[in-house]
């Protein structure tokens, strides 16, 4: 008999990373002493999650390709520069506001710049590259290749630094991002190698997830669910418009740039390894997981609507006149060398 796990947990939004994150949290919650009184490696699986990311880093560093094409360049390197400075903007603003604790009380309880600033700086590559399989073009999915630049915790590190927050030796700036140059440097030598690490990608999220998971308290769940709610509203609109203006700058139709509006998976993990590296966010890590989880969920169940309602309402019209275009190009060049 098989019981279709994978299928069940890919239904969730953002599944592979919410429903083992939320595993480890009602573990944590409710039998604390699990991975004390199991030990070995039971134990590691709860307190792993910044080792697996560092290899999962490498894995998806190894799949970025150096020979992008211009037009991937372009678009990719827009809507990365859009996306962060979006974030380093509202680092700036919350960074005035906030400092580096989170809210303590009141209906905001457990909003931190640390939480803005990762729930916005990176996109969720997967739900990204199946818009645009959908309703964009297949160079438009290509983009990511430079997109997937935003992983990791570096460029959250570096917006809280121009924020004027506590700042990052520049020892721990290059260690958060040199695994993934590593990665980077693996794949493009070999590229069996990358073919290699990038299969061993989707596999560990889970893992990391569940493990980062095992840190949460669930007791503050349904505060932060709420403000989770509008942070991941808040998402698609405030990167949204801007994207899509953006998109549509470099010769898009702004479906791209909508479509990359979302909180990647992996940005759950970002506030921990930020606070591994600098104890001042030590008190905003554990509620910043669990709204840029929330943001996940959220932000994956709004952009794809998003996406199709922006595809019908401007892609459509500018792709038939960019295939007619193209068409009556060719016929002439055709007739030519007929003769």
């Amino acid at each position: 008999m098989q019981i279709p796990i994978k299928r069940s947990i890919e239904a969730v939004p953002g599944g592979m990373m919410v429903v083992p994150l939320l595993a480890g949290a009602l573990i944590a919650t409710f039998f604390p002493e699990t991975p004390k009184f199991f030990g070995s490696f039971t134990g590691a699986l709860f307190s792993g999650a910044l080792t697996i990311l560092a290899v999962f880093y490498v894995c998806m560093g190894a799949s970025i390709d150096f020979r992008a094409t211009p037009y991937i360049v372009k678009k990719g390197g827009t809507l990365l520069a859009v996306k962060v400075g979006i974030a380093i903007i509202l680092g700036l603003i919350f960074g005035r506001l906030l400092g580096e604790a989170p809210v303590a009380a009141g209906m905001f309880v457990g909003l931190s710049t640390l939480a803005v600033v990762a729930s916005m700086n990176d996109t969720n590559g997967g739900l990204y590259m199946a818009l645009m399989g959908q309703y964009g073009r297949p160079r438009d999915v290509g983009a990511y290749t430079v997109m997937s630049l935003e992983s990791g915790p570096f460029l959250t590190m570096v917006t809280l630094g121009v924020a004027g927050l506590s700042a990052f030796p520049w020892q721990t700036l290059v260690g958060a991002i040199l695994p993934l140059l590593v990665g980077m440097v693996i794949g493009n030598l070999d590229r069996e190698m990358r073919d290699f690490l990038s299969r061993a990608i989707p596999v560990m999220i889970p893992f990391f997830a569940f493990a980062l998971g095992a840190g949460l308290d669930l007791s503050k769940v349904w505060q932060a669910g709420l403000l989770g709610l509008a942070m991941g509203v808040a998402v698609v609109v405030v990167t949204g418009i801007p994207l899509f203006f953006a998109d549509r700058l470099t010769g898009g139709t702004g479906v791209a740039g909508v479509a990359a509006a979302s909180t990647a998976g992996n940005a759950a993990a970002v506030p921990a390894i930020v606070a591994s590296a600098n104890p001042a966010y030590a008190d905003a890590a554990g509620p910043a997981t669990i709204l840029v989880a929330a943001c996940v969920v959220v932000t994956a169940i709004l952009v794809p609507v998003a996406t199709a309602w922006t595809a019908r309402a401007f892609g459509r019209a500018e792709e038939a006149e960019a295939e007619l275009s193209a068409a009556s190009d060719t016929v002439p060049a055709q007739r030519a060398g007929s003769r």
